[in-house]
């Protein structure tokens, strides 16, 4: 029975597909089975071309054949053929399944390489915090004494210079100065680049 009327469709001269879109965009159903009878084909072969999986892409032909339904008012003939309008639908929701199926697969891959990292070795940190404190101990002790007092105020004990300038009773600029110098000192003896 759907044989023949689609024989009876395509064998009357009627609307080219633009008339039916215009027809399905006011909710006619006799056209909608009309475009789809000329549509389906060559969008399915259209989608599998892009999806290679029969079955995805037999999903995707049904996802853009609804969307044509839906969407029929918004299509516009002064700007392209009706053929155009419905492959560029098909084309584009094809290449966005590819998309989301690639999106997925990263991210399975990088959950698995997390997967793979190491666990956190705090023996590893601890030692390296260690080795770390000794090496600053180490170029503390190249500085002059005033610079160091100077630092370990400012920095360790967290003072202002203005009140390590005050404790030490030294004026402000005297103690910036040792300050900066100490600091100076203490880069070029870690090996840090300025």
């Amino acid at each position: 029975m759907r044989e023949s009327a689609r024989a009876a469709r395509t064998a009357q001269p009627g609307p080219g597909l633009d008339g039916l879109l215009e027809r399905v965009a006011r909710g006619d159903q006799e056209a909608f089975a009309a475009v789809y009878d000329i549509v389906a084909e060559p969008l399915f072969g259209l989608v599998r071309g892009v999806l290679r999986d029969p079955a995805q892409s037999e999903e995707v032909a049904q996802e853009v054949l609804v969307e044509v339904w839906r969407s029929a008012p918004r299509f516009r003939p002064e700007r392209g053929s009706a053929m155009s309008w419905v492959m560029t639908l098909a084309h584009r929701r094809a290449v966005d399944r590819v998309r989301s199926a690639q999106a997925a697969s990263d991210r399975e891959h990088r959950a698995a390489l997390l997967d793979q990292a190491p666990a956190f070795d705090d023996v590893t940190e601890q030692v390296e915090a260690r080795l770390e404190r000794e090496q600053v101990r180490r170029c503390m002790r190249t500085l002059t004494e005033v610079q160091r007092q100077s630092i370990t105020l400012a920095y360790y004990r967290g003072l202002t210079y203005r009140e390590v300038a005050e404790l030490l009773t030294l004026p402000l600029g005297t103690v910036k100065t040792r300050l900066r110098d100490g600091l100076i000192r203490l880069r070029d003896c870690l090996g840090v680049s300025a």
